[in-house]
């Protein structure tokens, strides 16, 4: 059977503190490992001499998820050691770790109990150091502070894995779109010089069956191109004299992308910019590549600019309908590819942000209202581009301050229809009547105002929970300069109202993360489940901590990673905490789309997750991330004191 976990007194290194003639020879031995190799000498230093030499036998176990939160960090001087189960099982030919190795360093990092049992495979030497002063290193050292998070890194890399396993093969088999452009097979494309002629430019274009050609300047830089439709409009319309250069007719500037970016963001490009094709620079900006809608469709089985196209194209709510409906069974497939919560819920955001759009053109084209007078906007986590895929309506619109009662009438009746119709889309009505055909949500930018100075300078606790949605406001369709003054207006105000500021933090402090006083995850019980709501009692506590740092510093991002890491260095928090607050945000906003994807999943509650079907790896990263929302909190308690 194999031993407890343990330090042999009766071998040869065991359990002594290293001799000071030593520390020299083991710091120059630890300095040919990573991260060894970047720290500062002192600080290597520090670990040899805080470390201990311990020795366990073949077989032994030296790491389980028994012995609750890991007590020790090991630097493996001789032997080998390998993991069975938890995160193992789902690391492909599992876990092993060898001379030069450290481990448990998430599990330190996180300060949890590993994932995995890890047993030594033959006679293991190692330097052992305590969990606190492996944490507390991390706190003067960013090579060792780095070393940690990309290990807590690699479990969320696991647990991606993990799902993509269980949506099926078929997915696997496609190539991600977080995948850089550069990973795609190069293209040259088509290309000539400014001053070329016209008709040896469209004879290319003939003898190559290309729809465009780029006009490169010497050093390789795109400075134009010509397409089918400046072809038509420049030439067979206009009838430019014979010898006109291609300069003369092309189109500038030209839309590119750097190599080192992702498959997501082309499509997403093409899809804003209505483009089919996209050339890719190198890092002198010169056209390296050009990557086509072609192309990123074999890493799709449904289309973003497919979507895109059906959305601009829809003309009646059976078409509307059938876009809602492409845009969720593109969601799903996109999250089976492993993309990020970041990079899908700014799609999801994009595309419905393009399907409101339409609704409201073809609405007020419906009732006879023109766009120049209103502005759609959205609040919520449409406002702040976090959509998810179970979410439902808050949006309003602001009128023009010269707006009439029959006309702000009218426009109530359009947005109560636009309502309806996105509901048919699949996004509910907004239980607490935040929508457009609310006419307390269809006010003139004036009133706007004086409602939003209300809630800042008198207003009772339900104003602030309103508050903290619609001050998270974008606009979608029709005058984007009326809403621009309420948005700076609202940064100022909090600016120069402590008190209201303290009442944002009031609220951001209500929720509490799924935690017992100990630490461990505290669901709610209920029959065979037990429950822990990933939205109220997990991202909630980020975006209400972001909103109200974003506002006290003046950032006027909307975003909440964006926010926590503007807010951040305007303050001059470090980096790394902000970094780890925003990837707590986003493990959580992953967790919630898996969630939604379930084919069990509830309509009525889709943000609750049952902790007893999460993976063991997937436990403790929940775990990890609301403890991450609960230090957030604190820092709320600490800076907003009384």
């Amino acid at each position: 059977m194999p031993k407890s976990p343990s330090t042999t007194a009766a071998a040869p290194d065991a359990s002594f503190s290293p001799a000071s003639q030593l520390l020299a020879q083991l710091a120059a031995e630890l300095r040919a490992h990573a991260p060894f190799a970047q720290m500062d000498p002192a600080d290597v230093a520090a670990f040899v001499g805080a470390a201990r030499q311990t020795y366990h036998a073949p077989g032994e176990t030296v790491a389980s998820p028994a012995d609750g939160p890991a007590p020790r960090l090991l630097f493996i001087r001789r032997g080998a050691v390998s993991a069975r189960g938890g995160v193992a099982d789902l690391a492909e030919g599992g876990m092993h770790f060898d001379a030069g190795d450290l481990f448990p360093a998430a599990a330190v990092a996180g300060a949890r109990p590993v994932t995995a049992t890890y047993e030594a495979v033959e006679d293991l030497f190692c330097l052992a150091i305590d969990a606190e002063t492996a944490r507390q290193l991390a706190l003067r050292s960013a090579p060792w502070a780095d070393f940690l998070a990309r290990r807590a890194q690699r479990l969320l890399e696991l647990s991606l894995a993990a799902l993509q396993a269980e949506q099926g093969a078929e997915a696997l088999a496609e190539q991600s779109l977080e995948s850089p452009l550069a990973n795609l097979p190069r293209k040259t494309p088509v290309a000539c010089a400014p001053g070329t002629p016209l008709t040896e430019a469209l004879q290319r274009m003939h003898a190559q069956r290309v729809g465009s050609v780029l006009v490169l300047d010497d050093a390789g830089r795109a400075v134009g191109i010509l397409t089918r439709h400046d072809v038509l409009e420049r030439v067979a319309l206009a009838r430019p004299p014979e010898g006109t250069p291609i300069d003369a007719v092309m189109s500038t500037p030209v839309l590119t992308l750097p190599l080192r970016a992702t498959a997501q963001q082309a499509a997403l490009a093409m899809s804003r910019h209505g483009v089919r094709h996209l050339p890719l620079t190198d890092e002198g900006g010169r056209v390296a590549s050009i990557v086509s809608e072609r192309d990123l469709f074999a890493l799709q089985r449904l289309s973003l600019k497919h979507v895109s196209g059906m959305i601009r194209a829809a003309g009646d709510e059976a078409a509307l309908v059938a876009c809602g409906q492409a845009i969720r069974r593109l969601a799903r497939h996109l999250l089976t590819q492993g993309l990020s919560a970041r990079s899908l819920t700014e799609m999801l955001s994009h595309l419905n942000d393009l399907l409101t759009e339409r609704i409201v053109v073809l609405a007020a084209r419906a009732h006879g209202l023109e766009l120049t007078r209103a502005a759609w906007v959205a609040f919520g986590s449409e406002g702040r581009s976090e959509q998810t895929i179970a979410t439902d309506q808050d949006n309003g619109l602001v009128l023009a301050d010269d707006t009439g009662d029959d006309e702000r009438e009218a426009w109530r009746r359009m947005g109560e229809e636009v309502n309806r119709t996105l509901d048919a889309c699949g996004y509910p009505l907004c239980k607490g009547g935040i929508m457009a055909g609310n006419a307390k949500c269809c006010l003139r930018q004036r009133d706007w105002l004086a409602r939003f100075d209300h809630w800042m300078e008198h207003g009772a606790p339900e104003d602030l929970l309103a508050a903290s949605i619609y001050f998270d406001m974008r606009p979608l369709a029709g005058t984007s300069s009326l809403v621009a003054p309420l948005r700076e207006h609202i940064t100022r105000r909090a600016r120069a109202l402590p008190r209201f500021r303290k009442q944002l933090a009031d609220n951001a402090l209500r929720a509490r993360p799924a935690l017992n006083w100990r630490g461990a995850l505290e669901p709610k019980e209920e029959g065979d489940a037990a429950w822990i709501d990933l939205k109220m009692g997990g991202t909630a506590i980020f975006v209400d901590a972001a909103r109200l740092a974003a506002l006290a510093e003046g950032v006027a991002v909307t975003g909440t990673r964006e926010r926590l890491l503007a807010a951040a260095a305007a303050r001059g928090q470090a980096p790394d905490e902000a970094e780890g607050q925003a990837s707590a945000f986003e493990v959580l906003q992953l967790m919630r789309l898996r969630q939604q994807v379930r084919p069990d999943a509830s309509v009525q509650e889709p943000n609750r997750v049952d902790i007893r079907r999460l993976t063991a790896i997937d436990r403790r990263l929940l775990k990890d991330a609301l403890h991450a929302a609960r230090e957030l909190q604190q820092r709320v308690a600490l800076d907003y004191p009384g």
